[in-house]
C-alpha cells in the first residue's frame, strides 16, 4: 500500500455499537447499517469503506471506534487494510469530541486535527490487527492484561465479503480465467446490498407499498421488491394484493394451475392455521412465480363480487400469511380510508412510498406520508423512516425524477430511483426481463427497504 497517496480528504469515521448497528459518516453524509451478527456489521462497513478507497482511487484513512475504543487503519482499494500507527499528541490540546448516544465506547474521546488518529488498539472489527513480538521488560513492570469475556473475542477468520475475488466484468472475466482479481468498488457495493436483502429475520416482517393515487407504480413496485428478497433470500417471500376492490397485483404475475383469491384464503384459513396443516398447503391458495421465486396472493376479481375487505379480514389473512413466509409484502390500493387499510397499517414493519416523476403522483405520495405522520404513533414513525422509490415513467425525464427524489429526501430516511424500462410498462413482470441498470436500482431500493427491517 502507498500510504504517500493518502489525503486529508475523504474524512471517514465508522462507529460500531454493541447492538450490531454502526454508522459510517463519510464528509458528513451519514450511512446507517445493520446486521444479525458483528461480523457481518463490519463485513458490511468495510466493503463500503474499500467501495469509497475505488472511489478515490487511493487509499482511505478510517477512524474506527467500538466499545474498545478509538483506531485507525488505511484501507486501499484493491482491499489491503493497514493498522495506522499511533501519533503522539498532547492530551490536554485535544478537544473532546461527544460520542452519539447508544455507540460503543466511553461519553468522550480525543478529537483528531484534521483526520483521525488512532489513540486506541485498533479495532479488530474491520481487520485483523498484525500480531508484534512484546518488548521483554522485567515481571514486575508488566501491567496486568485486561481481561474480556470470551463470548466478546473476534473470530480469527478474516471477512470473506470484502476479499473474494472480481465476478464482474472484465475484472471478473480476468478471475475466471485464473488471474485472481479484486472486485471494483462498483461490485463491492452491489455485494452488501445483496447480503442486507439476503438476511432472515427472527419471525415475519412485512412491507407495506402504499399511494393514495392510482399509477403509481405499487404494483411493479410490489413486485419487484419481492424478486429481489425472493432471488436473493432463498424465497419465503409472499406478495399480497391487499386491494380492498380489483387489484391489478395478479393480472402482472404469472397464474399457478388454479383460480384462488384472498377470498379462498379467508374461507379455508381454519384448515390453514390448524396444527394438521403442512407447508405444501398453502401452494393451492398462491400463485408462484418461478423465475423469482416469491408468491402472489391475488385479490378478489370476480365481476359479480360482493365482497367488501373488513379490518378483521386482513388481521386473518395476514396470519395465515405469517405462518407460511418470513416476509410479506402488501399491496394497499388507493383507498385509505377502510378499516381494512388501517388494519395493514398495523401490522407494517416498513413502509414504501412509490410514486412516478410526475407531479400528480408525487403529491399523492407525499399527501400520503401527510396523512400517516398525523394518524397515530406507530403510522408516524412508519412515515419518518419510510423508503421513497422515484420510478421513471417516460425515457429521458432524468431531472424531473431527480427533483421528485430530492423534494422528498428531507422528510424520509430514503430515497432511490429506478430507471426508465418498457419491460415494466405492461404485461408480465419477470425480473430477468429487465434491464442490468434497472435490476441494479431495485436491488439499491429492496437493501434500503432491508435496513428497516
Amino acid at each position: 500500500m502507498n500510504k504517500a497517496l493518502v489525503q486529508a480528504v475523504p474524512v471517514i469515521n465508522a462507529i460500531i455499537n454493541t447492538d450490531n448497528t454502526g454508522v459510517l459518516t463519510i464528509d458528513a453524509r451519514e450511512e446507517t447499517f445493520q446486521a444479525e451478527t458483528v461480523a457481518q456489521l463490519r463485513s458490511q462497513l468495510m466493503a463500503r469503506v474499500i467501495a469509497e478507497a475505488g472511489e478515490c482511487e487511493r487509499p482511505v484513512r478510517v477512524s474506527t471506534m467500538d466499545e474498545s475504543g478509538l483506531s485507525g487503519l488505511l484501507v486501499s482499494p484493491d482491499g489491503d487494510v493497514e493498522q495506522e500507527e499511533p501519533q503522539a499528541q498532547e492530551p490536554r490540546d485535544q478537544p473532546m469530541l461527544a460520542v452519539p448516544a447508544g455507540a460503543a465506547g466511553a461519553a468522550t474521546v480525543p478529537a483528531p486535527a484534521q483526520a483521525p488518529a488512532p489513540t486506541a488498539p485498533a479495532v479488530r472489527a474491520l481487520a485483523p490487527a498484525p500480531v508484534e513480538a512484546p518488548a521483554t521488560v522485567p515481571a514486575a513492570a508488566e501491567a496486568p492484561a485486561s481481561r474480556r469475556e470470551l463470548r466478546e473475542a473476534e473470530s480469527f477468520l478474516r471477512t470473506q465479503e470484502a476479499r473474494s475475488a472480481a465476478t464482474h466484468g472484465v475484472r471478473g472475466w480476468l478471475s475466471r480465467v485464473g488471474i485472481r482479481t479484486h472486485p471494483s468498488a462498483k461490485e463491492l457495493l452491489e455485494r452488501v446490498d445483496a447480503q442486507l436483502v439476503s438476511q432472515h429475520w427472527a419471525g415475519t416482517r412485512t412491507v407495506m407499498v402504499v399511494n393514495r393515487k392510482g399509477g403509481a407504480n405499487k404494483t411493479p413496485t410490489v413486485m419487484n421488491l419481492a424478486a429481489v428478497f425472493g432471488r436473493h433470500g432463498g424465497g419465503g417471500v409472499l406478495a399480497y394484493d391487499g386491494n380492498p376492490e380489483v387489484g391489478t397485483l395478479g393480472w402482472r404475475a404469472e397464474q399457478g394451475p388454479h383460480t384462488a383469491t384472498a377470498l379462498d384464503v379467508l374461507e379455508n384459513s381454519g384448515h390453514l392455521l390448524s396444527t394438521s396443516a403442512v407447508y405444501g398447503d398453502v401452494s393451492g391458495y398462491v400463485h408462484h412465480q418461478r423465475a423469482d421465486t416469491f408468491d402472489v396472493l391475488r385479490s378478489d376479481d370476480s365481476l359479480v363480487g360482493t365482497h367488501v375487505m373488513t379490518g378483521d379480514d386482513v388481521d386473518l389473512i395476514h396470519q395465515v400469511a405469517a405462518k407460511y413466509y418470513r416476509l410479506i409484502i402488501m399491496d394497499s390500493g388507493n383507498v385509505d380510508r377502510g378499516s381494512d387499510w388501517a388494519r395493514m397499517i398495523q401490522h407494517t414493519d416498513q413502509l414504501v412510498v412509490p410514486t412516478t416523476e410526475m407531479e400528480d403522483r408525487a403529491e399523492a405520495a407525499l399527501l400520503t406520508l401527510r396523512g400517516l405522520q398525523e394518524r397515530d404513533e406507530h403510522a408516524a414513525r412508519l412515515a419518518e423512516n419510510a423508503v421513497v422509490i422515484v420510478s421513471q415513467s417516460e425515457p429521458g425525464n432524468t431531472s424531473s425524477t431527480q427533483r421528485i427524489a430530492d423534494g422528498f429526501r428531507p422528510f424520509v430516511r430514503a430515497v432511490c430511483t429506478v430507471p426508465y424500462d418498457p419491460a415494466l410498462k405492461a404485461g408480465l413482470i419477470v425480473h430477468d426481463d429487465l434491464d442490468s441498470r434497472t435490476r441494479r436500482a431495485w436491488l439499491r431500493a429492496g437493501a434500503e427497504v432491508a435496513q428497516g427491517l
